[in-house]
């Protein structure tokens, strides 16, 4: 296909010549005009035209078909020709031994099976209807695979038939749109379904090959629901194979504290159908929905207030139904699918940050999901890192390292006091002296993010130092009290929060007398680490994780300080320089 690429005037397309002649005729239009002029006469654009006016004709002109469909035939009958030569040439060699090798064949096996059209799914012939039936039935007929069909079936509480529960988005059953939650099961493969029991039905589907039709009355209900957007980070671990109320446990997807999810139903109030964000497998499965969780997490800190362990009870069950999937093996004894209903999330305590902690306000957090959405890095937007853990943890410690490597950088907020300044500090620099009077008024006011009292001086750091220090284009890194995170997870400040925890308990020993750490719990005197001051470490440590595990955006475990501060350094780039998961609230 030749084009001409530099068109001269008696070569331009003809349609694009009466154009410019009309457009021509038209009154001066000023710069639309003279645009649309110099454009309809550029040699780009008429090379463009005569480029799709070729391929256009092409197209109309020109028939695209194999010539044969049978060339693996037609080298077996030249194979036949061969035997009859009795003398052979080298061109006859060379021709033998290229159709005798295997890749050629191949090659001619292909090309006949693209020619023929062999490259579809068999399925047999749809069953005709032996009786004429008033009611209204569609078949279905999906090639089984090693891929679960991805809908489940239940018995009807009223009616007693089969019916598919429900259709995991992005199975089979959903990709053929034909199977919709709450079609009537007549039969499969032929076999009735009547007076049978899910566990039956699976039997007969286990048992089935290449193909498997079903015979459905259609639901007439809304057709498959649209994937939602939402994201949510889970805040607990899940496993479906432990949780005996889980409608199919096969049909269950496990997930990690951390992991972020892509909720793509919650049309069902207790069970929502969710993906691992990033995750290959395009099929759903089954989580809990937070109504669900939320009612176990209650009613799990009303049975054992003191628990800290986090694993989660269940609401007993109002009712009970058999859910299976087919195509995987489902466990016969009754699943729960309808739940008690179970109190309503309590508000939370509007209180004024205090040294003194208060574990009702903390207990009334109930972490389930968080719905989050990318923040992406860009100009002006400096998150604070934040580095929250057991006091004598080392996160002091680290905060200071990690400012040493680029004081210009990272920056921590100067405190404020109000007891009296010493000759040789200097207000602004050391602390930011003020009265008790205006402090107390600051406090009261909710200006400060942390704030307590030591030997009757009140000590804090304002929510403003710390912008002030986000605005100026650096580095707020900080490493408060850790019920100061109640004031600080804001979208306004958008912090990245790193959990500083402890070694195991001989470790953390091991490590710290080696090193020569020096308590940090008598500010009087210089002394080691005491016994019951490790342990205290350690329970701190599990109860801030307990209370607020849910708002951390990553663990570093204080093992060896050096290593401890390259992990710290990495989260420092990572956070200004990488899109990272965030509340979706910080992003809207």
């Amino acid at each position: 296909m030749y084009v001409n690429m530099d068109p001269t005037p008696e070569h331009w397309d003809p349609a694009l010549t009466r154009l410019l002649a009309s457009l021509k005729e038209v009154q001066p239009g000023g710069e639309d005009v003279a645009f649309l002029s110099e454009l309809l006469q550029s040699k780009q654009l008429h090379a463009l035209v005569q480029v799709h006016n070729k391929i256009v004709a092409k197209g109309k002109d020109d028939k695209f078909y194999p010539l044969l469909s049978n060339a693996m035939q037609v080298t077996l009958e030249v194979f036949e020709l061969f035997g009859e030569v009795v003398s052979a040439s080298k061109d006859y060699e060379e021709l033998l031994g290229l159709l005798q090798k295997p890749h050629f064949q191949a090659i001619l096996c292909t090309h006949d099976a693209v020619a023929q059209k062999d490259y579809y799914p068999h399925l047999p012939d749809v069953p005709p209807e032996l009786d004429d039936e008033e009611e209204t039935v569609k078949i279905v007929q999906l090639v089984k695979s090693d891929e679960p069909l991805g809908a489940t079936i239940k018995t009807d509480e009223e009616t007693g038939k089969i019916v598919i529960a429900r259709v995991m988005h992005g199975g089979a059953a959903d990709r053929s749109g034909l199977i919709h939650a709450g079609d009537e099961v007549i039969e499969v493969n032929g076999i009735s379904v009547e007076n049978k029991t899910p566990a039956d039905v699976l039997a007969i589907l286990q048992s089935s090959e290449g193909t498997i039709t079903f015979k459905l009355v259609p639901s007439f209900g809304k057709g498959g629901s649209r994937e939602s957007k939402v994201r949510v980070r889970a805040l607990f671990n899940y496993n479906s194979s432990e949780d005996p109320y889980i409608p199919c446990k096969e049909a269950g997807l496990d997930f990690k504290k951390g992991d972020v999810l892509h909720i793509v139903s919650q049309d069902d109030a207790y069970w929502w159908q969710a993906r691992r964000e990033g995750d290959r497998v395009m099929r759903a499965g089954l989580i809990p929905s937070r109504a669900l969780q939320e009612g176990r997490i209650i009613h799990e800190r009303q049975s054992d207030p003191q628990t800290m362990d986090g694993k989660p009870a269940l609401c007993s069950p109002t009712a009970a139904s058999s859910e299976c999937a087919p195509k995987t093996p489902c466990s016969p004894t009754p699943t729960a699918t309808a739940l008690l209903p179970c109190k309503s999330t309590p508000k939370v305590k509007k209180i004024i940050y205090d040294i003194t902690e208060n574990d009702d306000f903390d207990r009334e957090m109930i972490p389930t999901y968080e719905e989050v959405a990318r923040l992406y890095p860009r100009p002006g937007l400096v998150r604070p890192i934040v580095l929250v853990g057991a006091p004598g943890v080392g996160r002091n410690e680290l905060r200071r390292r990690l400012i040493a490597t680029d004081p210009e950088k990272y920056v921590t907020p100067i405190p404020f006091t109000s007891r009296p300044q010493k000759s040789s500090e200097q207000n602004g620099k050391d602390y930011m002296f003020v009265s008790r009077e205006k402090m107390e008024q600051d406090i009261s006011e909710g200006k400060f993010i942390e704030h307590g009292e030591y030997k009757g001086n009140l000590y804090g750091t304002t929510a403003e130092s710390v912008e002030t220090i986000i605005n100026s284009g650096r580095v707020c890194v900080i490493s408060p009290h850790w019920q100061a995170l109640k004031m600080l997870r804001t979208p306004r400040l958008r912090p990245y929060i790193v959990f500083i925890r402890p070694p195991t308990h001989e470790r953390l020993i091991e490590t710290r007398t080696a090193a020569n750490a020096r308590s940090t719990f008598d500010k009087e005197s210089s002394r080691a680490f005491s016994e019951e001051e490790f342990s205290d470490i350690m329970r701190s440590s599990n109860r801030i994780n307990f209370l607020y595990g849910y708002m951390f955006d990553e663990e570093i475990i204080n093992d060896d300080l050096a290593s401890a501060l390259t992990q710290l350094l990495k989260a420092a780039w990572r956070v200004q320089s990488e899109p990272l998961w965030v509340p979706a609230s910080w992003v809207q």
